[in-house]
């Protein structure tokens, strides 16, 4: 008996013994399992660490306008200084040709008449730079930007001048705006409906989500498109009686002979509502001139104020391809032309960073133009920031004129 007790004592020890070995080496190959895989995690994280290092030297900085951003969000002027000091500027990324907007002819006028971009205004008032002619019309912030809405159905606004009943139109003027519709349509009347009479003959251009209808032309958008729920550009140019009119980079109306003059603006909605209201922003009316070769001969410059930047960058936005385009051609028919493009700004915000900034969108237009095929050895770039003032900063149009880039003619490119 006692040696039966013997025997089953050392079997029982030997059970535990080996229980106690399997847990070790179980643990021990747990271990190195665990660590093996967080090995290959940890290679995997340094190695998407470095690829985000490579992007992201790669990713130009933003350079953001002081006189284009709230006051607590403007950028420290002091470090653009250093840059300046330093003879840096701003970087701007390698761009490829815009092919969407490639073959867009649009190019406002260069003389401001009326200009709207909404800043400093309060969300819920009317906007300052309108009168109302009808309905409901305020302020408002949509995707963090000052937008005028319109909250009723059969509203109308006319923009605020001096004087708004005489003809404020002249031969040959464009009008600009972006636009966001949930539904319905807005109206542009060639009249002012509260201060003038209405024109003998008068038609009035109707844009809604799907065409563009001014009697007798009506046009649908390609592919059968829609520019509901999303910001999109209007344009329209009018030339003695003749008038295009555009949803991005789309010409969808081309009229030979309007059968009336235009004298004013009005902008109407027929049908709206709080839930889908209709937003507009960056409303501008402009003065024609002469074509660009032709001004470019008389005057050895072209002056535009229709290449435009997202707010606070040197990023062109696609509405700039129309002016581009036209410089773009001259270039190409005129190989022997040299040009220094020429950055300015109005006179808001600190100056050297206004300096700096206009020199960084003077090389944007640069690269843009070496990427539709002008060589490098035709074009030179420069930055002028504030310091050489088109109209006066004391009025919107003014700063408009202000924000401007210039292509002068030069015998060499140093």
């Amino acid at each position: 008996m006692k040696a039966l007790t013997i025997t089953v004592t050392i079997i029982f020890i030997l059970t535990i013994s080996a229980h106690n070995i399997m847990c070790q080496v179980k643990t021990t190959v747990n271990k190195n399992v665990e660590k093996s895989i967080d090995k290959t995690f940890d290679n995997v994280g340094k190695g998407l660490n470095n690829l985000l290092k490579k992007k992201d030297k790669k990713k130009a900085p933003e350079v953001k306008a002081s006189q284009e951003v709230p006051a607590e969000a403007k950028p420290q002027p002091a470090q653009e200084a250093v840059k300046v000091a330093e003879g840096k500027v701003p970087h701007v990324a390698e761009q490829t040709p815009m092919l969407v907007w490639s073959k867009y002819d649009f190019v406002p006028g260069d003389k401001i008449i009326f200009e709207d971009n909404l800043i400093g205004e309060e969300n819920g008032e009317f906007p300052s730079r309108w009168d109302l002619s009808s309905g409901t019309i305020e302020n408002a912030q949509f995707g963090g930007e000052n937008v005028i809405m319109f909250r009723s159905s059969q509203s109308r606004i006319v923009p605020y001048l001096k004087n708004p009943k005489i003809d404020y139109l002249p031969d040959v003027f464009t009008i600009e705006f972006d636009l966001y519709l949930y539904s319905g349509a807005i109206t542009i009347y060639l009249f002012d409906s509260k201060n003038q009479s209405t024109p003998s003959g008068q038609t009035a251009l109707d844009v809604t989500g799907e065409y563009m209808f001014l009697p007798p032309a009506k046009s649908n958008l390609p592919d059968g498109g829609s520019i509901r729920k999303k910001w999109t550009h209007i344009s329209v140019a009018y030339t003695s009686g003749k008038m295009k009119a555009y949803i991005d980079e789309t010409r969808l109306i081309n009229i030979p002979h309007l059968p009336f003059n235009p004298t004013g603006i009005s902008l109407y909605t027929g049908w709206t509502n709080d839930k889908e209201p209709i937003y507009i922003k960056n409303f501008r009316i402009a003065e024609g001139g002469v074509k660009y070769y032709d001004r470019f001969l008389q005057d050895g410059k072209i002056v535009s104020n229709g290449i435009r930047f997202d707010v606070g960058k040197a990023t062109l936005r696609p509405e700039s391809m129309g002016v581009l385009n036209e410089i773009y051609k001259m270039l190409s028919d005129y190989p022997d032309i040299k040009v220094s493009i020429e950055g300015h700004t109005d006179s808001d915000g600190d100056g050297e960073f206004n300096r700096t900034l206009s020199e960084g969108r003077a090389l944007t237009v640069k690269k843009q133009l070496e990427s539709m095929g002008i060589t490098s050895d035709r074009l030179a770039y420069k930055g002028f920031g504030e310091s050489k003032p088109f109209g006066h900063n004391d009025t919107p149009e003014g700063k408009a004129s202000n924000r401007r880039v210039e292509f002068i003619k030069v015998d060499s490119i140093n």
